[in-house]
């Protein structure tokens, strides 16, 4: 079996971030690789070992500093990795088309894995144009899998903690959400095998992409500020149980 990881080199949610020239970041701060894909590239690890024989491959669109995400997806248990290299911002139309092409390029698939979103732009819409670009069906924020030798059996979580189950054939692209398993995090040793597995590199212009018909650009960025309105409830504990409740129903919608 195949395994493709689509994995993304994203900023880590906790360092502090500055926007430089109005539509970048300040490329000093730490990047790691998206949260949501340690869950697919376990995912994808767990199904290597079902799978005698099988391979693993991070694929990542990002630029050169990038080859450290998929070096942290390599570490834990991808075979080797490929970088689309790339200097420019790409929405997810551009950047399926470049993930679709390398993975095509390399091999021919047998499961692709992503994580539902990235922590950064958090679109979620790149699994579903990578599926829809190769007529793979697809399934997102999966919380468990079972595959056979040709098709798989996929658990998802809808909102509202609500589940379905849907049964794919293979090949296809699968979302992997935080419900899906518990990240198998790299020891020291697995760091420094890592860094012997091969990682090729490809330059985004050398793809040759056709032109999506539409696109997104970025014109801005700009921190997140929120604005929070204070209320004082007064009276008796159940006058004010009362309003809490009345405005978690009515205000909040948090409760039925």
């Amino acid at each position: 079996m195949r395994i493709y990881v689509c994995v993304k080199h994203v900023p880590d949610s906790s360092a502090h971030i500055t926007i430089v020239n109005r539509n970048s970041i300040d490329a000093s701060v730490a990047f790691l690789l998206n949260p949501y894909d340690e869950h697919a590239v376990t995912e994808a690890a767990a199904l290597q070992n079902r799978f005698e024989g099988s391979e693993i491959i991070a694929v990542c669109l990002g630029k050169k500093n990038a080859e450290k995400a998929i070096r942290s997806a390599m570490a834990m248990g991808a075979d080797r990795g490929i970088l689309i290299e790339t200097r420019e911002f790409h929405d997810s139309m551009t950047t399926a088309r470049a993930l679709k092409a390398v993975i095509e390029q390399d091999g021919t698939p047998d499961i692709i894995l992503t994580g539902k979103e990235s922590i950064d732009a958090g679109g979620m819409q790149t699994m579903f144009r990578i599926g829809a670009l190769f007529g793979f069906p697809v399934v997102t924020n999966a919380v468990d899998i079972a595959a056979g030798a040709d098709r798989v059996v996929v658990t998802y979580e809808l909102s509202g903690g609500q589940t379905q189950t849907c049964e794919l054939t293979l090949p296809c692209v699968i979302g992997a959400g935080r419900g899906l398993n518990t990240p198998a995090y790299p020891t020291f040793l697995d760091v420094v095998k890592a860094r012997k597995k091969p990682l090729s590199s490809v330059e985004f212009n050398s793809l040759a992409l056709e032109t999506p018909p539409g696109g997104v650009k970025l014109i801005e960025l700009a921190p997140l500020t929120k604005k929070r309105s204070p209320r004082e409830i007064k009276g008796s504990p159940d006058e004010i149980a009362a309003r809490i409740a009345t405005i978690l129903k009515e205000e909040a919608k948090v409760i039925v």
